[in-house]
């Protein structure tokens, strides 16, 4: 399977960017691209000081150019996305693909007190279900928000499904670059699939804090190694993902055949 993370910073209502990369990653083979968080909408401060109708537009322009984009090329295009209904305003992530678009509604949101996304978006407050799973060519995908892949409960949901690679578009700041990469790494070993993290670049200042988004997308592999990363620059990385190499790593390891071996005997 290969995949490609676009490492942006925020775009406003510009495509041109996203025109001339995925151009490139569809001369390369790409059949499913990945972008960051805050890239097709402001960041989430910005956010606060914007009126929903201006939320609305925007939205729904990036998406019109995401379906034709999705369509044109027959690729499949990950995109965090700031979305209205009703004049209600939610955080999610969507899947546009050549001949459908879903979305995924963030079920976990950040809610400190200097980043309170939990209080300003009106996602649904449910208990924890699985996140969006879908496949291409056989290749099994899950949509995870960057701030749920702290949660074991999120990873439960997922655990019978039998995931390749797990799809992870941050916005990840401040001093936490060597804290999220160890995480990544780690979740994707003890859970023997893929894990491929994109994660803005630029800056937000405002009167309390400046806001460094560093970059540092990547590839992780089922057996905990970092394959690829990407620095503090925009860039395209294309990677290249086997479904042989996750299987191979299940039974290396035979995490989950413990698991069930214990259940069994115990009748659970």
């Amino acid at each position: 399977m290969r995949a490609a993370v676009l490492q942006l910073s925020a775009q406003g209502m510009s495509s041109t960017k996203l025109y001339n990369y995925i151009r490139i990653a569809n001369t390369k083979g790409v059949k499913l691209l990945l972008l960051g968080e805050y890239i097709l909408n402001p960041f989430f401060k910005e956010l606060e000081t914007l009126s929903v109708s201006m939320i609305k537009e925007q939205a729904e322009h990036q998406s019109k150019v995401l379906r034709e984009l999705s369509s044109t090329y027959s690729m499949t295009i990950i995109a965090p996305l700031v979305i209205v209904k009703k004049q209600k305003v939610y955080k999610t992530v969507a899947k546009f693909a050549p001949s459908s678009t879903a979305y995924y509604q963030q079920q976990l949101l950040i809610n400190y007190t200097h980043w309170n996304e939990e209080k300003f978006f009106q996602n649904d407050t449910k208990a924890i279900e699985s996140p969006m799973v879908f496949k291409i060519d056989g290749f099994k995908f899950a949509i995870m928000s960057g701030f749920e892949l702290h949660f074991d409960e999120v990873f439960a949901e997922l655990s019978s499904k039998n995931i390749d690679c797990i799809l992870l578009p941050s916005v990840s700041t401040f001093d936490s670059y060597e804290r999220w990469k160890t995480l990544i790494l780690s979740r994707a070993f003890v859970h023997n699939c893929y894990i491929l993290r994109a994660n803005r670049i630029g800056e937000y200042t405002d009167k309390d804090f400046n806001w460094k988004f560093y970059g540092d997308s990547l590839l992780a592999s089922p057996n905990g190694d970092l394959l690829q990363h990407l620095g503090n620059k925009e860039e395209l990385m294309i990677v290249d993902m086997n479904h042989t190499d996750v299987i191979a790593s299940r039974r290396s390891w035979g995490f989950k055949e413990i698991i069930k071996k214990v259940q069994n005997e115990n009748n659970i």
